[in-house]
């Protein structure tokens, strides 16, 4: 039986993430997921591809607040302004606008990251429409709500990585939203359309291409490649360019979902798809 195995949001893009046991499922993806980012002078958000260290930020929202915790310098706590003037910001090619958290937070991530940097919330009347087979809406994220990935396809990996040598990769490399657990075939989930998760629906937009993100600790922050990139490389090559794992997916209805839910596909793609 499909089942939900893991579920994690991620309060800051390209931070390190928070496993829940369960969660509400907004339009945007599970509460707070990427609600904030890390961006530069000129409003284009930070992220591991250039800032690994960006793993070791835990940030903790709390009672309408939110903690910044590191290595080697002091906890920030901060009181999140959600009204305010608004900032341009860019998610590489998307371009929208957020509401900056103030100086102490600023001049903390910029020491952490070693280079002039901002921390930016998703405004309230946040509007942003994402592309893909069914399109929908998100946060600050890449592009789609949720990332869906599954443990066969994990351990389907891993066997490949093992067979050259190399070192298993952790789920948490590639930083999805709802891991699932009860297939045998690794990449089932390439063909699913709809799948109805807890109160939960969610729709297919599109693969998720994987960036150089993958091969960076996410205990550490540091680059750790090139696995698992290298083995994907081999069998997972995208028609576009990049290597594939996982799906994105837009939110059809909200609701709450929570680790061990049964999860069911009500649509397949076509067998000619």
């Amino acid at each position: 039986m499909l089942r939900v195995d893991q579920l994690a949001y991620y309060p800051v893009k390209g931070c390190a993430g928070t496993p829940v046991r369960a969660a509400e499922v907004t339009a945007t993806g599970l509460a707070l997921d990427r609600a904030f980012m890390v961006v530069d002078e000129h409003g284009m958000c930070r992220t591991q591809r250039r800032f690994p260290m960006l793993a070791t930020v835990r940030p903790i929202p709390a009672d309408g607040g939110l903690t910044l915790t590191a290595p080697g310098v002091e906890d920030l706590h901060l009181e999140v302004a959600i009204e305010g003037p608004r900032s341009a910001v860019a998610v590489f090619t998307w371009e929208g606008k957020g509401i900056d958290q103030g100086t102490a937070a600023a001049d903390w991530l910029s020491t952490v990251l070693g280079s002039p940097s901002r921390l930016i919330r998703v405004p309230p009347d946040h509007q942003r429409a994402t592309d893909g087979i069914i399109p929908g809406t998100a946060g600050f994220a890449d592009s789609s709500a949720i990332l869906v990935t599954t443990t066969s396809s994990l351990d389907g990996l891993n066997e490949r990585i093992a067979e050259q040598g190399g070192e298993p990769v952790p789920m948490n490399r590639f930083r999805p939203n709802i891991v699932l657990s009860g297939w045998t075939e690794p990449h089932t989930e390439d063909g699913v359309r709809r799948l109805a998760v807890g109160e939960v629906e969610l729709g297919y937009t599109k693969m998720c291409v994987r960036c150089p993100v993958p091969t960076v600790d996410q205990d550490t922050g540091t680059r750790a490649g090139p696995e698992p990139i290298r083995t994907l490389a081999r069998y997972r090559r995208a028609p576009e360019g990049g290597v594939t794992f996982g799906i994105k997916m837009a939110v059809l209805r909200t609701g709450r979902v929570n680790v061990g839910d049964e999860a069911v596909v009500p649509e397949w793609a076509p067998p000619w798809a």
